[in-house]
């Protein structure tokens, strides 16, 4: 079993900034990247930004020089810290790993998902 488990959303006016984490848990042998997925009201699930095990990022155009994602291997954690946030920032937000678990399958997780509102 594998648990991603995310923490951070909440309320904040436009122009702040909040910081969500994500930390995998359970039968893990290793983790391979690790990204955030957002999902506006009535849209479709879309990439924010993920990160491979060895620090390579990629970030959607609209939240570039907004966002930053890191991660720390030790803690089996992703971050996402979001800065000048707009209120189109506003959705529930996933993270998901691509997990090797110790039975040498490799799977891709998902967390619960944290909700984020930005008001204007």
């Amino acid at each position: 079993q594998v648990q991603l488990v995310e923490s951070g959303g909440g309320l904040v006016q436009a122009g702040g900034s909040l910081r969500l984490s994500c930390t995998a848990s359970g039968s893990i042998f290793s983790i391979n990247a690790m990204g955030w997925y957002r999902q506006a009201p009535g849209k479709q699930r879309e990439l924010v930004a993920s990160i491979t095990s060895g620090g390579t990022t990629n970030y959607a155009d609209s939240v570039k020089a907004r966002f930053t994602i890191s991660r720390d291997n030790a803690k089996n954690t992703v971050y996402l810290q979001m800065n000048s946030l707009k209120p189109e920032d506003t959705g529930d937000y996933y993270c998901n790993a691509d997990i090797k678990t110790v039975s040498r399958s490799t799977s891709i997780f998902w967390g619960q998902g944290t909700q984020v509102t930005v008001s204007s």
